[in-house]
């Protein structure tokens, strides 16, 4: 007898959705491993809201995805080859079910997902859910290699607009629509700037993070050693600064939560309607990443070339002081003073500067009392004859401090 009934030959992925349907009595969904619908059973109506909308929207919606992850199921399903109970979750609309990963090796390839709407399944029902995941795998490794494919003609097309070889905006859209990309009206480059080169496990753990995501259309994307690099889409975004801002904050946040990695700088450039434009983009997002690795503290919740402020022009600057062996001399007294004295003036002063002059919110970063603070600006004042009410006169202390960590 033979104890897997999936080994008979079948023409498509729907066609044997329908086959473990008819078998385990219940509606069936197959999956990629970025939650991408593949197929699903058809021959009857028992369903939940959230098959109903991972069919509607071809992949399980991203609400969805982020309660498995809480609730501990798809680390489990990343982890082995058996069949996972999971309960309801009546928040993002998903009813009783029992899932299971299609492996290949080390990889998953996708999953299985059965509901339990009339019935609960069986001991041997679950035998049998693996056993189709197992019959499902060579269909699933045929379509990841097509994707593989794709991927890698695409990146090489990333990278001639990266690196500014394609620059008639027809070819652009042209060849936006040969790999099935609609075009955006507005788009920005963003780049993550990892510890170290992204390892082949890394990739799989981002790409999946990529495709899950649905608040922003990522429309390409490479890896650069330790760096990802992304177009992102920006259609139909009322505040894009913002949103994007929010889209790579919640992608280094769900990196390390997920996954572990962790120290991820984030960076993207500024708004742009013309493809032409990319190459200047990336130019832009490289210039952030380089501004914060060099300024770290400062620049640590600034992630976008449009508010690096004066930071933009922080290496001209350089290059002219170390020209012109300019020295401050208002900063030169109180570096002395502090070194005569084993005090922290320069160090108050640039706090009180970071803080906007708010002489509360610096004092509690100096962890002082506002009368102190106080009392050592009117030294400052004293000591370097400099007048911390003219804003011009601020303005270059403020960037000579910063300047002199690099003379």
């Amino acid at each position: 007898m033979n104890n897997n009934p999936f080994k008979t030959a079948f023409d498509s992925l729907e066609e044997f959705a329908d086959v473990i349907s008819e078998i385990l009595q219940c509606s069936i969904t197959i999956e990629d491993a970025n939650h991408r619908l593949l197929a699903y059973s058809t021959h009857d109506e028992r369903t939940d809201p959230a098959r109903i909308a991972t069919i509607i929207g071809r992949r399980v919606p991203e609400k969805v995805i982020t309660s498995l992850w809480k609730e501990g199921i798809i680390p489990a399903l990343l982890k082995n080859n058996e069949p996972i109970r999971v309960k309801s979750i009546d928040d993002v609309g998903l009813g009783d079910r029992v899932a299971v990963s299609i492996w290949n090796k080390d990889d998953v390839l996708g999953f299985i997902w059965a509901l339990e709407i009339d019935k609960a399944l069986t001991e041997q029902d679950c035998t049998l859910l693996k056993a189709a995941a197992e019959s499902v795998k060579s269909k699933l490794l045929q379509l990841q290699t097509r994707k593989n494919k794709k991927e890698e003609r695409s990146q090489e097309f990333f990278w001639k607009l990266l690196t500014g070889h394609m620059k008639v905006n027809e070819e652009i859209i042209e060849n936006l629509h040969a790999f099935h990309i609609t075009p955006a009206s507005s788009f920005t480059i963003s780049a993550f700037q990892f510890q170290d080169d992204i390892t082949t496990e890394e990739e799989k753990q981002i790409s999946y993070l990529l495709q899950t995501s649905q608040h922003l259309k990522v429309m390409l994307y490479t890896i650069d050693c330790n760096q990802l690099i992304l177009l992102t889409s920006l259609d139909h975004i009322e505040q894009p600064f913002h949103e994007i801002n929010r889209f790579v904050e919640a992608f280094v946040h769900n990196m390390e939560k997920r996954f572990g990695i962790a120290a991820i700088r984030p960076a993207f450039s500024s708004i742009y309607k013309d493809y032409q434009k990319i190459a200047k983009a990336y130019k832009e997002t490289l210039r952030v990443l380089s501004i914060k690795e060099k300024f770290p503290s400062e620049t640590a919740n600034i992630h976008s070339y449009q508010n690096m402020g004066i930071y933009q022009l922080i290496d001209i600057l350089l290059e002219q002081r170390k020209h012109e062996e300019y020295e401050n001399q208002a900063l030169k007294k109180l570096h002395e003073y502090d070194k005569k004295h084993n005090s922290n003036l320069v160090e108050t002063l640039e706090v009180f500067l970071n803080k906007d002059n708010n002489v509360n919110d610096a004092a509690k970063a100096l962890n002082i009392h506002t009368n102190t603070l106080s009392y050592r600006l009117k030294r400052i004042c004293e000591i370097s004859e400099i007048n911390l009410k003219d804003p011009n006169q601020k303005m270059i202390l403020y960037l000579d401090i910063k300047l002199q960590k690099f003379m």
